[in-house]
Parts: C-alpha cells; sequence; structure tokens
C-alpha cells in the first residue's frame, strides 16, 4: 500500500528549520512537548531530526555556557547523533517498516527532496496488525474470539 494513505501533511506537523538558533528549537520542544523534529532548510527541503539529546551533546561541547550564549548558536552548527533517512511519498508501506524499527517516526519527501510530511511509527504498526487480522491470525497481545 501507498505511503501517502498515512502520510501527517507537513501543514500539520511541528518542525525547525536550520537556520534557526538553539534557542528557538529548545523553546518549540519545551512548548510542543515533542523530543525529535524534523529539520528543513529554507527550501523547504529535509535535512535532519533534531532530537533532545543533539542539543544535550552541543551544550556539553560548549563547557560552561550562558543561556543567551545559545542565542547565537545556529542548528546547523549542531551535529546531529542519529539519522532517520527519509522515504520518498511514491514509497510502499512494506519498504518503511525497517526504518521505523529504530524511530518515532519517518519523513517524507517529494522527489527533489522537499519535506511533505512524515508517517509515525503507530501508523505502521495499526497497518501491520490490520494486515494480521485480514488474514485472519490473531495479534500479539489480542484476546482471541474463541476463549
Amino acid at each position: 500500500m501507498n505511503i501517502a494513505f498515512f502520510l501527517l501533511p507537513k501543514n500539520e506537523l511541528v518542525f525547525v528549520y536550520d537556520h534557526w538558533t538553539m534557542r528557538q528549537a529548545m523553546e518549540k520542544m519545551e512548548y510542543h512537548r515533542y523530543t525529535t523534529f524534523p529539520i528543513l532548510n529554507k527550501e523547504g527541503k529535509y535535512v535532519g531530526s533534531l532530537s533532545e539529546g543533539d542539543l544535550l551533546w552541543k551544550l556539553k561541547s560548549m563547557g560552561r555556557v550562558d543561556f543567551n550564549e545559545i542565542q547565537e548558536v545556529m542548528l546547523k552548527d549542531v551535529p546531529l547523533h542519529r539519522s532517520y533517512e527519509p522515504v520518498l511519498v511514491s514509497s510502499e508501506m512494506e519498504e518503511i517498516i525497517n526504518s521505523s524499527l529504530n524511530q518515532n517516526f519517518v519523513p517524507v519527501t517529494d522527489d527533489s527532496g522537499v519535506f511533505i510530511g512524515l508517517i509515525r511509527r503507530r501508523e505502521i504498526i495499526d497497518y501491520l496488525a490490520g494486515s494480521y487480522k485480514e488474514r485472519n491470525l490473531s495479534v500479539p497481545g489480542e484476546q482471541s474470539k474463541t476463549t
């Protein structure tokens, strides 16, 4: 099944831009209570995903730091420690299952690399559970109808 059916579009998501400062990203994380955000460049292309851990590692590498100093550090200067590889919107659901094993979402781009949305691991699990049910298999953790 094509992943476009499961796509959460960009206009419904929270993301950050690589020209933003660490402080802007931290405030957005605090407000929305997310631990990881997609990072886009000025052209709207996906460039990576920023986690709380990335920000903490950057702060640690800076040594003793004043909160005002993080207003000067741009996100493009923060090393990313995990790779959330994007997939094309033309991909099939079966192609992204492995990606979802180690990350909470899979970024989705068009053929030009422009970020158009993401698919959460929850949607992938729901898809797999539905596939099991269609084959009359029991879903782990679900009670059998015969009991």
